[in-house]
């Protein structure tokens, strides 16, 4: 019994090593059949350079490191072009001016220069999860940092914010609302994150056989080296530190692995009134 119970460990294992490295083999190829499906020019030959121009939307500090690590290292491994839009400065606790220095040496770590980090600052949008973002201003300050940097990779939250926090459900829904309106160019796609169930969410990499298995638009993995980037990047955020954060940081498949689904297009110049 011992011995089959090894024998499942070791495949399991093993299996998780293969999905790992077919995964860097691969990601390039489903991004540029992503983009493409978009903008129907046909396939495009797997030794061509894919141009992603990546947008990461996010709440707070801390976002880009907790829950879009290993996107965002996968595609700066990649040579994409990664920009990271932050809508506060985290100052629930005023702590707002060390925050923002902390987002940017947690982006320097995973590869993005503070010139392609905005942080906004508004009162309209509080870092306050009982705060009721205007959705109809979090979608034209999107839309307007798309067009300003041609954007044609816009990746956040799903409906569910992956921790349930009201400004990333918010976000989802700004985003979302491009999506239906027909405010978005068709060589851009929306990518919404996974949220997991709790058991799937702490399973740390083991997690990965499901997440492969799981349908999905886009699966990022990385290994080893990324999740020490992706550990050094969340490090930077002291003030954030707090017991439990350690133990998100070695459970949590976040910080391993993202899964990503895209968001429904809507008819062109459609109006709400």
């Amino acid at each position: 019994m011992s011995i089959i119970i090894v024998s499942m460990v070791i495949f399991y294992f093993i299996w998780i090593t293969f999905i790992y490295y077919r995964n860097r083999r691969t990601l390039d190829k489903s991004l540029k059949c992503i983009l493409n499906s978009l903008s129907n020019r046909g396939a495009i030959a797997a030794s061509d350079d894919v141009d992603v121009r990546a947008l990461i939307v996010t709440a707070h500090p801390d976002d880009e490191c907790m829950f879009f690590a290993p996107t965002i290292i996968r595609l700066v491994e990649l040579n994409a072009t990664v920009r990271l839009l932050c809508f506060s400065a985290g100052n629930y606790y005023n702590q707002g001016t060390q925050r923002k220095k902390e987002l940017l040496n947690s982006c320097a770590l995973m590869g993005i220069p503070a010139s392609h980090v905005t942080i906004l600052d508004q009162k309209e949008l509080p870092d306050d999860p009982s705060a009721e973002w205007r959705i109809s201003l979090i979608s034209s300050l999107i839309r307007k940092h798309m067009r300003s940097h041609s954007s044609n990779m816009v990746l956040t939250f799903d409906g569910r914010g992956v921790s349930g926090h009201a400004n990333h459900t918010a976000i989802h829904e700004a985003v979302s609302h491009l999506a239906s309106t027909g405010q978005v160019t068709d060589d851009c796609c929306l990518l919404s994150l996974d949220t997991v169930g709790l058991f799937r969410k702490y399973l740390s990499f083991l997690e990965l056989p499901v997440s492969w298995l799981w349908p999905s638009a886009l699966c990022c993995v990385t290994g080893p080296r990324g999740y020490a980037k992706a550990k050094a990047a969340m490090f930077c955020h002291v003030t954030q530190m707090l017991w439990f954060r350690h133990l998100y940081i070695f459970f949590s498949r976040y910080m391993f692995i993202n899964t990503f689904q895209m968001l429904p297009r809507g008819p062109k110049n459609l109006k709400i009134y």
